[in-house]
């Protein structure tokens, strides 16, 4: 188990250091484009601002496009017990305590650090899961928490933001004949141009790809990390394999909160995967018994 999280930390590392590079190249090729080599560092200033923003404030927004509601200890005993001793075993303060009226079986962590941190379930996760199953879910939103996973998917969030606000106005700049369009005296203005065009259709395509890749490592991370803390993996498989049976796609359903969920929330069939915010349910299934094997 420890093997799998240090490994799924370095893939983590790699792939965050990938966008930050990625972003900051198509801020300078927006600097170029646009003539204004300068502004580079301004657009890097305004997504840490952006990052900042969406750090204390999207616990919050999570919490609301979701409709979920904050129980106490007395709303559901069984809940909040099984939440508290995974605290004290993780070592980590009691997080509140949310709960989404929706059938579907499904969870999500939130806040910015573990001082901070919010557990919510669905009713339907409570209605369909044994104690032990309901422990390995409740320990995987916990290993968020403990792995500052809601910290790294805001910075990607924030980072596919700032890519398609520049791949729209370079586009903009294009079609209404901005930048450098019609500085045709000098070859390596078109070529900026080019460059500049392909990089407003490909950037939010390839960011959002990077998005996911970090969001499908953090849930390998979490499922891990929840196998450690209860020492029982077979509970998180078996939490799994019932979602995998019955489905996890939301009543109300929300994009920009998808990748939170414990399971993909939202409809789609097909090439739709590709984009997925989780790995296959059966390929976390068969990584968690894999560890209990040799655990």
């Amino acid at each position: 188990m420890y093997s799998e999280i240090a490994s799924n930390k370095r893939k983590t590392v790699i792939i965050m250091i990938g966008f930050v590079l990625f972003v900051s190249g198509l801020g300078w090729l927006f600097g170029e484009y646009s003539q204004q080599p300068a502004i580079t560092p301004f657009i890097l200033i305004a997504a840490l601002i952006y990052v900042v923003i969406m750090y204390y404030s999207g616990s919050k927004l999570s919490l609301a496009v979701n409709r979920a509601q904050e129980v106490a200890k007395r709303d559901n005993p069984r809940l909040y017990r099984i939440v508290e001793n995974l605290a004290i075993t993780s070592g980590l303060p009691t997080p509140k305590v949310y709960i989404i009226d929706d059938p579907a079986p499904n969870a999500f962590a939130t806040g910015r650090d573990p001082s901070h941190s919010i557990v919510c379930v669905t009713t339907g996760l409570m209605d369909i899961m044994d104690d032990q199953e309901l422990e390995g879910v409740i320990a995987h939103e916990m290993g968020h928490v403990k792995n500052y996973d809601i910290r790294v998917s805001m910075i990607a969030f924030a980072m596919v933001a700032v890519v398609g606000i520049l791949a729209d106005i370079m586009l903009r700049m294009a079609w209404f004949g901005g930048g450098r369009r019609d500085d045709n005296n000098n070859g390596s203005n078109q070529i900026f141009f080019i460059l500049g065009i392909i990089a407003a259709v490909l950037a939010p395509i390839i960011a959002t790809m990077i998005q996911l890749a970090v969001s499908r490592q953090r849930e390998y991370l979490a499922d891990a990390t929840g196998a450690l803390t209860t020492r029982y993996p077979e509970g998180l498989a078996s939490a799994l394999a019932k979602i995998e049976k019955t489905g996890s796609v939301m009543k109300r359903q929300n994009t920009a909160t998808a990748h939170f969920f414990f399971s993909n929330p939202l409809k789609g069939q097909g090439v739709v995967h590709l984009f997925s915010t989780h790995p296959p349910i059966s390929e976390r299934i068969h990584r968690l018994r894999e560890m209990n094997k040799h655990a």
